[in-house]
Formats: structure tokens, C-alpha cells, sequence
């Protein structure tokens, strides 16, 4: 791979925001291999993006799952020089106490087991190298709060926390950082703002900005809470 490339690993790669930055990581140049759970999504990127391009079916929220699948791209890629923890769920609007324990436990599974099984199975082959930035994915939501969004909130706050920690566990050469990324106009934020979510950019306009933003982040970061320079960063 040469120098100026990057080997870019991104999660919930099916819609959104992960689509939207591995169509502009691989227009700049880079190899991407990504994860989602559906898997028509993921056929169609399959298509689209030959190899050395990478597309698999997974479930985050299983680790067998990703286990069967970092063993794979490990040994076809190797270890990837930035780990993009994108993955996540939102509850839907209802005060705390009408989420159910299924509900619950399905925004806690994605997004922050979901990110915990990612960093066990790849994070140990980045470490050995000494290099490589991690980058899980947090919200304005991880940093303040809103009624309606509890558990969403519990687990963006969670990500704080497991990557501050995770920070300061690396060996030098290594970054690990919460990204709010910003309010964008994805299927997520609809089912908070209904139709006032049209007045954010789109995943595609946001990764213009963001892909550029993420591929500049190296070791001095380690440990910085960071949000894309966009408008309307803080949700």
C-alpha cells in the first residue's frame, strides 16, 4: 500500500454516515473495509467498490460475529491505520421509563458493546505495530442531554468514558478519540426532529468535511473529545 494510503476500518458501513464516509475515503484514494447488518446494503457496496475494497454482513453487537470477521480482515489487510467505531442505534422519543428492557438493551448492545467488541478483536494488532488512531464515535448527546433520549444518551456518555479510559492505555504512536460528529440530517436525527432535520447538511455534504478532519488525526490527539467543524456541531 502506498505511503499517502490508508487502510480505513469503518463500522455500520451500510447507511449514513459510514456509507458516506467510505464513498469519500475510497474517492480519495484509500482502501476501505467496513461492516454492516444489512446485508442488501452491503451487496450493493460489494458491487460497487471492488476489491481491495472490503464489505462484510456483521453484527457488531454479536462478538462471535465480529471475532470471525476481524480474523479474516486481519489476515487478508492487516491491521488498520484508522478504526472508525460508527455503528449506533437511537431509542425511539418516550421518557426513560416507557423503554422497555428489550429497546434498552438493543442501543446498549450496538453502541457501546457493539464498539467494546470491535477494539477487543482488532485493537491487539494495532497495539503490536504501535500505530493506527481509534475513533469511536460519540455524539453531542455524549456530552449533554435532552428529555425523550435517555438511553441514547447513557451509552454516547458511556463512549466518553470507555475511550478516555482506552486513551490512556495505548503505547505511544497510538490515538484513541470520542468524535461528535456533529448534527447531520441521517435517519437517526429524523426520529428525534422529525422534519427540522432537513435544515442539517446531508452525510454526504458532512463527510466532505469530516473525512479530511479524520484522516489528519494521529497521536497528539490521544485523548481529545473532538467534534467536525461543522454547523450545528453540538446536538
Amino acid at each position: 500500500m502506498p505511503a499517502n494510503q490508508k487502510l480505513i476500518l469503518v463500522t455500520g458501513v451500510s447507511r449514513g454516515l459510514g456509507r458516506a464516509m467510505a464513498e469519500e475515503f475510497i474517492r480519495l484514494g484509500h482502501t476501505v473495509v467496513g461492516c454492516g447488518r444489512s446485508g442488501k446494503e452491503i451487496a450493493q457496496l460489494q458491487k460497487r467498490f471492488a476489491s481491495p475494497h472490503d464489505f462484510a454482513g456483521v453484527d457488531v453487537s454479536s462478538d462471535e460475529q465480529v471475532e470471525a470477521w476481524a480474523k479474516r480482515i486481519l489476515k487478508v489487510h492487516g491491521a488498520p491505520d484508522l478504526l472508525l467505531n460508527n455503528a449506533g442505534l437511537i431509542n425511539r422519543n418516550a421518557p426513560l421509563w416507557e423503554i422497555g428492557a428489550r429497546e434498552f438493551s438493543a442501543v446498549v448492545d450496538v453502541n457501546l458493546k457493539g464498539t467494546a467488541n470491535v477494539i477487543r478483536h482488532f485493537v491487539p494488532e494495532m497495539v503490536k505495530h504501535k500505530q493506527g488512531v481509534i475513533v469511536n464515535f460519540s455524539s453531542g448527546w455524549g456530552r449533554s442531554t435532552s428529555p425523550e433520549v435517555a438511553p441514547y444518551c447513557a451509552t454516547k456518555w458511556g463512549i466518553e468514558g470507555l475511550t478516555q479510559a482506552l486513551a490512556q492505555e495505548l503505547p505511544p504512536g497510538m490515538a484513541a478519540v470520542p468524535l461528535n460528529p456533529g448534527i447531520i440530517n441521517t435517519d437517526m436525527l429524523q426520529s428525534c426532529f422529525g422534519g427540522s432535520a432537513t435544515s442539517y447538511p446531508t452525510p454526504v455534504e458532512w463527510a466532505k468535511i469530516a473525512v479530511p478532519f479524520l484522516l489528519k488525526l494521529d497521536p497528539a490527539h490521544n485523548g481529545q473529545s473532538l467534534t467536525v467543524p461543522i454547523r450545528g456541531a453540538n446536538d
